[in-house]
């Protein structure tokens, strides 16, 4: 069901959730990963090891509760945008719900907006908490109160267009520069860290392939193999060059397409020596 609709079981959601014991405690990390990918930032920047280390990078995240804190940088530095934060200790059948947001501009503390669930449909009006992790690398999250029975059905949210349109125009050149640099400072690989200013300038220099691009800058040469990133950078091209996205020449993929260790193949060796 979950490679056909690309949305999360009840049998898959429940095979991570913390004990009740642990989830009443405080805010902690879920992490909605379920497919076998070469990934591991999850891992890596957990300061308190409540990650285990992966054995192999295409090896699902592995949480223990009891050492996470909540502290959400695991959920800035995920590619797949697929770990949330949560907190059911507040009380008064509140909830909080921490998602990583990648859209400008981003929504202000107090603002009402419309709480959605993993097929976008609408599920309760919420209000912004807290916006963190603007000026750091990563995605920014933003902090949803929310009713306690539907923490774990909410996962997105969508800004009121109403107020979007009543929002007065921009009428200083500072406004204009301050919304195209955070645009452009949005990542577009985030295992490299290149943002769409990045990508922009070769386009602009002549580099108009997404191989291209990778050689230059690095782009897609992280864990993820450009299985993210590389068609958001095609589609970057396309926007900027004018030609269709499906003219865009895609990444080279050689093999092997899993990533292996090297021991993989040293033991291959060892055993032909022998």
């Amino acid at each position: 069901m979950l490679y056909e609709t690309g949305i999360v079981t009840d049998d898959l959601l429940e095979s991570v959730l913390p004990s009740p014991g642990r989830r009443a405690r405080g805010p902690y990390a879920i992490i909605e990963c379920f497919q076998e990918i070469p990934c591991n930032p999850c891992t890596i920047s957990c300061p308190f090891g409540a990650i285990l280390p992966m054995g192999d990078i295409n090896d699902l995240p592995e949480l223990v509760p009891d050492l996470c804190t909540g502290c959400g940088i695991c959920a800035g530095v995920c590619p797949g945008l697929a770990i949330f934060i949560v907190d059911e200790s507040i009380g008064d059948g509140r909830a909080a719900i921490s998602i990583p947001y990648e859209f400008v501009p981003l929504p202000a503390k107090g603002d009402t907006v419309s709480a959605v669930d993993r097929a976008g449909n609408h599920v309760t009006d919420a209000t912004v908490t807290r916006v963190s992790g603007v000026k750091k690398k990563g995605t920014p999250l933003v902090t949803l109160s929310v009713p306690l029975d539907l923490v774990h059905q909410i996962r997105f949210f969508q800004q009121d267009k109403q107020l979007a349109v009543s929002q007065p125009l921009m009428t200083s050149e500072k406004e204009r520069e301050d919304k195209q640099s955070l645009s452009e400072a949005t990542l577009i690989c985030r295992c490299e860290g290149i943002t769409i200013g990045d990508v922009r300038k070769l386009v602009e220099e002549g580099y108009t392939t997404v191989d291209e691009i990778k050689r230059i800058s690095r782009a897609g040469m992280g864990p993820c193999q450009a299985r993210t990133c590389g068609p958001l950078i095609a589609d970057l091209i396309a926007r900027i060059t004018g030609v269709p996205v499906e003219d865009v020449e895609p990444s080279a993929h050689r093999p092997p397409v899993k990533p292996l260790p090297i021991s993989f193949f040293m033991e291959e060796e060892s055993d032909v020596l022998t």
